[in-house]
């Protein structure tokens, strides 16, 4: 399929004249002489065969596409030329003529002087093009993207949490950042206050007409500290006409739910029922912490205010407590540590969020994927390969197209178009339904780590953790409706196994998300949503799964169970999902044949048990703070050489290593051993091999662990031995 094209140059002037008809529908009534059009955009087009399935949606488009150029070249006089020549697939002379017709109506209602060329003339024609660097433009688009124009930025209007009942550290926070925006109003009379919230463990305010300086923390902390000592109430029943814009637009947003308080002479709207604490005397610790930005009502076309994060806490002691776990986060930053030992690029060539595995990385990377089949190979799961686009059509009958919108990548090819894929299950159920199954196949399972591509916006790329590809550990299962509690206790087993063996099963909860009260941001109908909830959680019931029931956070195809984990700073991370679809099946139309002989559609489960490998790399070098368990490390053993004696002896042990499949090097630089410990020290192997003349007298190893115990007079076997019983049993210590 070819798209529709044009040609659009900006002219000091275009003279045409018609000369004799080209077909014998061309148009009628053609005025006679040449016409000559000065100052103007002429815009040579040709409309396609394809474009005859959505010409109003063409015409959209088209008009679309004229007024940005126009816009860019700054005129508002248009020549529209139908140019058959751009196309070797042209549409019916009928639907081309009214799609330029159209248009033309369309553009003159907009106040534009158009002058249309006939339509299936032979035409002679001069133009005089001004050959600025705008002068010349060219665009093709289809009707599918034509139905598909980019969505418009709209406000998210404020919304009150009726159900959230704050805990007294949340009150006290939510209090030290009202308590910021009184200072900050105190002492910028410019500034408006906007929302107050939460970020993960802190609290923030978003300021408008306030710009950030780093000396601002010591100045408004100092303010903050006098306040305090005030004892200032945070009193109820404040009066709606005190408020600023901002905080009226809040209250409008909240409707007979909105509640204000104030502070002093500051007057506040609060998203939460009963957010502060008495009075400012019970803050005895904050801390502001950093400031951003964020756009108000989450809009990029509003304006951006200053976000201020603090903490805050009943005691300076527990303050002290938290700055001691950001200083050992900020030490164990993935960032830091991926730098520090080489296990990850980001190429300012290859682009944000795009970043590349080294080796290092990458043997992290194989180990997890290889752990990860191993726990499916045994309970009937089968390996699939996709490739990593489709056309957009996939998307359309899935509803990711409409889900995902401008994070879509788009591929154009020499003949035609695609898109990189956001998702992989459309491209599993291609594949389920290439096969005629019975009720006696299922379940059907499938596994596959393969990556995704969302365009996320630029500022919210970090490291591994936040990319544009998305390496999933997918896999989905197509099961009838009495196998979904099964087939859920069999991933269960799996998720439960594979957190146990990280070291991070402790004190996880399920969050069992379901709908919100708005249905209309889901895929489905009511009766097979209700379906979908309650078969999830009479699954989590007989699994005893320490479950929550969020409403408003399922998938938008399904209600879905995700794991929450808590790392070694005791942070929490949502990783594994089992989320349930009724939806997919039922759009492509899946089915098997049951025990009557009868089509019968079946369910879908879709499971990721580490979710984004790129972003689980990034816990995961967090979790060790480095310091991989041996079957993870990217280098398990280091052989340091005393002297030049020993290399040939610490060859012969590399080399039997290696045998056994042992990630291992050999560090025989001419350089002082304690200089080669301490390198092998700071990169974070596990075990230091140290060869001298008493090892090579009694064949015989110096084995010295990473936090510093070493051993005497090791044989080589046995160390062997003892690296692979470790390995096999993916010891953590």
């Amino acid at each position: 399929y070819i798209p529709m094209k044009i040609l659009a140059i900006h002219a000091d002037f275009i003279e045409f004249e018609a000369k004799k008809k080209a077909m014998k529908q061309a148009e009628e009534g053609i005025a006679e002489g040449k016409q000559r059009i000065t100052e103007c955009l002429v815009v040579y087009s040709a409309v396609e065969k394809r474009d005859e399935e959505k010409p109003d949606a063409v015409v959209q488009r088209y008009v679309k596409e004229i007024e940005d150029i126009a816009n860019q070249v700054k005129t508002k006089t248009i020549v529209l030329y139908p140019y058959a020549h751009l196309s070797s697939q042209l549409s019916s002379p009928a639907v081309a003529e009214k799609i330029m017709k159209d248009t033309e109506k369309i553009l003159q209602g907009k106040k534009y002087q158009v002058t249309r060329a006939p339509f299936g003339w032979y035409k002679s024609f001069t133009i005089s093009c001004k050959g600025h660097p705008l002068s010349e433009l060219s665009r093709e688009f289809s009707s599918e993207e034509a139905t598909n124009l980019k969505k418009e930025s709209k406000d998210q209007p404020f919304e009150f949490d009726t159900k959230k009942q704050l805990t007294k550290e949340e009150k006290i926070r939510l209090s030290a950042a009202a308590l910021i925006a009184k200072a900050v109003k105190e002492q910028f009379r410019e500034a408006f206050i906007g929302s107050i919230g939460f970020h993960h463990d802190q609290a923030y305010v978003d300021i408008a007409h306030f710009s950030w300086k780093p000396d601002y923390s010591i100045r408004l902390e100092k303010r903050i500290t006098e306040l305090v000592k005030q004892n200032i109430p945070f009193a109820p029943q404040g009066k709606k006409e005190l408020l600023d814009s901002y905080q009226q637009e809040i209250a409008q947003d909240l409707g007979k739910n909105a509640s204000i308080y104030t502070l002093g002479d500051l007057t506040l709207t609060s998203l939460f029922k009963d957010p502060f604490v008495k009075s400012t005397k019970e803050l005895a610790a904050i801390k502001i912490l950093s400031a951003g930005s964020a756009y108000w009502k989450n809009n990029e076309k509003n304006q951006q205010l200053t976000r201020v994060y603090c903490v805050a806490f009943s005691t300076p002691v527990e303050l002290e407590a938290y700055q001691k776990k950001i200083v050992e986060a900020e030490n164990r930053s993935h960032l830091k540590i991926g730098k520090e030992q080489g296990l990850f690029v980001v190429s300012e060539l290859v682009g944000p969020g795009l970043p590349l595995l080294a080796p290092k990385g990458m043997t992290i990377r194989t180990e997890i994927v290889n752990f990860l089949w191993d726990l499916h190979k045994n309970v009937g799961y089968q390996r699939v390969a996709i490739p990593h686009i489709a056309k957009d059509l996939l998307y359309k009958k899935s509803g990711h197209w409409e889900k995902f919108g401008d994070e879509l990548f788009h591929v154009k090819g020499k003949y035609e178009s695609f898109v990189l894929k956001p998702m992989n299950c459309p491209h599993h159920i291609q594949i389920f339904n290439a096969f005629s199954y019975s009720y006696r196949n299922m379940p059907i399972r499938y596994f596959e780590p393969t990556t995704v591509y969302r365009d996320e916006k630029p500022g919210q790329l970090v490291g591994l953790s936040r990319v544009r590809s998305i390496t999933q550990d997918d896999g989905h299962i197509f099961c009838r409706v009495s196998q979904i509690k099964e087939e859920v206790r069999t991933i269960v087993g799996i998720v439960l196994q594979f957190y146990k063996t990280l070291g991070m099963d402790k004190d996880y909860w399920v969050s069992l998300s379901i709908r919100g009260e708005d249905h209309s941001k889901y895929l489905g109908t009511q009766e097979v949503w209700a379906i979908a909830e309650s078969s999830l959680e009479a699954a989590a019931k007989e699994n005893k799964l320490p479950y929550k029931k969020m409403p408003g956070e399922a998938a938008f195809y399904g209600p879905k169970l995700d794991f929450i984990f808590k790392d070694s700073l005791q942070r929490e991370w949502q990783l594994a999902t089992i989320q349930l679809d009724f939806n997919l099946p039922n759009r492509f139309e899946l089915h098997y044949m049951n025990e009557k002989g009868e089509k019968e559609q079946p369910v879908m489960i879709h499971r990721a048990i580490s979710g984004s490998l790129e972003r689980f790399l990034s816990i995961l070098i967090e979790h060790f703070a480095g310091k991989f368990p041996l079957w993870l490390s990217p280098v398990q053993v280091k052989i340091l050489t005393v002297t030049d004696r020993s290399n040939e002896f610490a060859k012969q042990v590399y080399n039997k290593l290696k045998q056994k499949d042992i990630r291992v090097e050999l560090n025989d630089a001419a350089e002082t051993i304690g200089k080669k410990i301490r390198d092998a020290q700071l990169e974070q192997v596990n075990y230091i091999v140290t060869i001298g003349d008493k090892e090579i007298e009694k064949k015989v190893l110096a084995v010295r662990t990473r936090t510093g115990e070493v051993t005497f007079d090791v044989k080589v076997d046995d160390f062997i031995s003892q690296l692979e019983k470790e390995i096999k049993g993916k010891v953590i210590s």
